[in-house]
């Protein structure tokens, strides 16, 4: 079977991530309820025309995926696939209440046209006139881990040789206001602010210089707090992968009841730096491509920024990677990176 390399990596977020040749340098300070992505200059890679008919996620997956393509100096991917949560949820707030406004009457189809979850995808091909397999996940926690799944099965099935994969999710206004006073609501709710952000990658069946080795992924539906354990000790059987060998378990954690899953898999894991995120970028169904972005830029420039550090030391040679995410205690997913 094939090995799986990312070959880029490119991500929009709440951080200066996109045009700053650095990595997590001068972190910008997140509060509140929620907080936007820092949008790129879009006329860089969109036209001006184009970019006024966009949603928010339609122009940051548009931007990331160009810019993801220029790195690894690909011109056409074979395949384009992509992973959202919530999908263009402004064209679908912006829907819904025109036909409340209009008694159901009068409507205008354009909305509800550019508010389909595959959007992003299909802006992307239109863009690079890519008629190659498109497929869009909308999974919930696991969007993009099912987006990710799919490419390297596409690569290790030979059906591909490079593949644009990615996960994007935009912040809307009203339904994610009504998410925010159902966590503000309960004491155990996520502790950070909801956010929006795109990241992409381009994943190759071909290694290269710099190239990161996706080793293996997993991903289960519903887990118990007491057999988490069981479901990394046998992935890592799987993968003949001892647990002192994880040098950096990067988690997404947001400060809920349900970090104890997190608490979990970090002692099994005894001998890693354990890392966080989500107080930097915000929660959102697609925040776990910003984890695997932050594990492509460590395994690359074999350092860690300090204000990624949960608990642990920064390492001086890093080799494997491990992360980890889960959504309400359901959407579990694991994903091993090799340098």
């Amino acid at each position: 079977m094939k090995n799986v390399y990312l070959h880029s990596a490119v991500s929009i977020s709440a951080q200066n991530t996109f045009d700053s040749d650095g990595f997590l340098e001068d972190i910008i300070s997140v509060s509140g309820s929620t907080v936007p992505a820092k949008y790129p200059n879009y006329r860089d890679y969109i036209s001006s025309s184009a970019s006024r008919r966009m949603a928010t996620g339609v122009k940051m997956g548009v931007s990331a995926a160009t810019k993801a393509l220029q790195r690894a100096q690909l011109g056409q991917p074979d395949a384009i696939i992509t992973g959202t949560g919530m999908g263009c949820i402004e064209d679908t707030e912006k829907f819904l209440n025109t036909i409340i406004d209009n008694n159901e009457e009068f409507l205008t189809p354009t909305s509800f046209i550019q508010s389909t979850h595959n959007t992003v995808g299909a802006q992307i091909a239109l863009g690079l006139k890519c008629k190659a397999y498109n497929n869009t996940y909308v999974h919930a926690a696991v969007s993009f881990e099912s987006a990710l799944m799919d490419a390297q099965l596409v690569l290790q099935q030979e059906e591909a040789r490079h593949v644009l994969v990615g996960g994007v999710d935009e912040l809307g206004s009203e339904i994610i206001t009504h998410m925010r006073h159902m966590e503000d609501a309960n004491a155990n709710g996520i502790q950070v602010p909801f956010g929006e952000g795109a990241s992409f990658f381009v994943v190759s069946s071909e290694a290269k210089s710099n190239a990161i080795q996706l080793v293996d992924m997993a991903v289960c539906s519903t887990v118990s707090e007491n057999t988490i354990q069981q479901k990394l000790n046998d992935f890592l059987i799987k993968n003949e992968i001892q647990a002192s060998a994880i040098d950096v378990l990067i988690s997404g954690r947001n400060g809920d009841a349900f970090d104890s899953y997190y608490n979990n898999v970090s002692t099994e894991l005894e001998n890693a730096t354990e890392l966080h995120y989500k107080h930097l970028i915000g929660e959102f169904y697609t925040a776990s491509s910003f984890g695997l972005w932050t594990a492509y830029e460590i395994l690359n420039r074999q350092d860690i920024p300090k204000d990624l550090i949960y608990k642990g030391e920064e390492k001086s040679e890093i080799k494997y990677i491990l992360l980890y995410n889960q959504f309400k205690g359901r959407d579990h997913s694991f994903i091993l990176l090799k340098r």
